[in-house]
Order: C-alpha cells, then sequence, then structure tokens
C-alpha cells in the first residue's frame, strides 16, 4: 500500500467506504461503474489511465470477510468481482502473470469449472485465467500421463471422475472440478460486497 495512503487512513478514519462503482472483469480489466451503469447492470467503461491502474493495483486489498477492495486514500472502494479477486494472463517469458502486473507465484492447486473456467491457487492468490489463454493451456492437461484429447476433455467436465492433471514447469498439478457457483465459496470471497 501507498505511504499516501497510509497517511491518509491515519488522518480521515471515518471516511465512508464506497460499494458498486469499481469492478474487476474476468479479463482483469479495471471498470468504473457509475450510479446508471449500476442502475441498468452493466459492465461499467474500462479504466485506461496507467498511473490509475498502478495504484488501483497497488492499493488493492482484501478484509477478514473476503471483500476486495482499493483503498483510495482514506476511502475503502469496495470491488465487484465478475470471476476471481485475481485475473491471470499466460507469458512466454514470464509464465502467468496477475492483472496487477505481477507474476503469479508458484501455482499449488488447478481447478476448472463446468463451464471451462481455469482457476489457479499459488498459496493465497486466486486467479482466474483469462479466457482468451485457456486454449494455450489446455494442451497442458493430462489424463494418465498424456495429453488429454477434446472429447475426453468435455466428458471429464460432465462428469469429473477420472483424474486429471495440469502439467507447469515440468510437474503435474492435480486438477479438480469445480462448480461454477461455488467458486466464490470455496476460496472464502465475496464478488459483490454490500454496505452493512
Amino acid at each position: 500500500m501507498d505511504d499516501i495512503v497510509k497517511q491518509a487512513i491515519a488522518k480521515w478514519p471515518d471516511v465512508p467506504a464506497c460499494h458498486g462503482w469499481l469492478a474487476l472483469d474476468a479479463r482483469g480489466h479495471w471498470r468504473m461503474r457509475d450510479q446508471r451503469t449500476q442502475d441498468l447492470n452493466l459492465a461499467g467503461d474500462k479504466i485506461a489511465h496507467v498511473a490509475l491502474m498502478g495504484f488501483i493495483a497497488r492499493n488493492y486489498d482484501h478484509d477478514a470477510d473476503g471483500c476486495w477492495f482499493f483503498q483510495n486514500g482514506p476511502q475503502r472502494v469496495y470491488v465487484n468481482l465478475e470471476a476471481t479477486p485475481y485475473i491471470c494472463r499466460s507469458d512466454a517469458g514470464r509464465g502467468f502473470v496477475l492483472h496487477t502486473g505481477l507474476p503469479m507465484p508458484h501455482v499449488d492447486c488447478a481447478y476448472m469449472t463446468e463451464a471451462g473456467a481455469l482457476i489457479l491457487r499459488a498459496g493465497a492468490i486466486v486467479a482466474q485465467l483469462d479466457d482468451r489463454d485457456v486454449a494455450c493451456v489446455l494442451g497442458q492437461i493430462e489424463q494418465g500421463g498424456q495429453a488429454i484429447l477434446d472429447d475426453a476433455l468435455l466428458a471429464w467436465l460432465a462428469d469429473p471422475a477420472d483424474p486429471l492433471s495440469l502439467r507447469l514447469g515440468g510437474r503435474p498439478i492435480a486438477l479438480q472440478a469445480l462448480a461454477s457457483a461455488d467458486v466464490a465459496r470455496h476460496f472464502g470471497f465475496v464478488r459483490q460486497p454490500t454496505p452493512d
């Protein structure tokens, strides 16, 4: 967290929190959601200002209830999450990179939903892979040590009885099935924080 933000919190500790105005979409874009956008349940405008995106990323955190927020000076701006608290992309030179620009640490666990969303966990970091990169990673899914065929993967998504693994960095990681509806509860985060 930026020092200037810490100083603002200390100076003005009782600024009311903001809900619904900021979102993180499933492709890792921060989105500004004005009142009209919220009323119509729209995604909101992508934030494209590089310095602002960096400021948000540096001051992005969560509370004890699993609600993610951007600490904007003394004000906590809660974030609506379309998918998971982090979104990652695959990068040929750096492995997986988070939407914040940081490299994703060593992946511990991998999950796939019935819709084909791939979710990676590295310690406390939970990141859904940008859907545009899933096709690149599908070739690393194995069944019995062999690359899985598309039909077999579709059958597994419908009935995940047989074990699959995701080969990352030369090592297999068990790939677990996880229902889309259970993702937030399983990882302990809140997709749409609301005021108390």
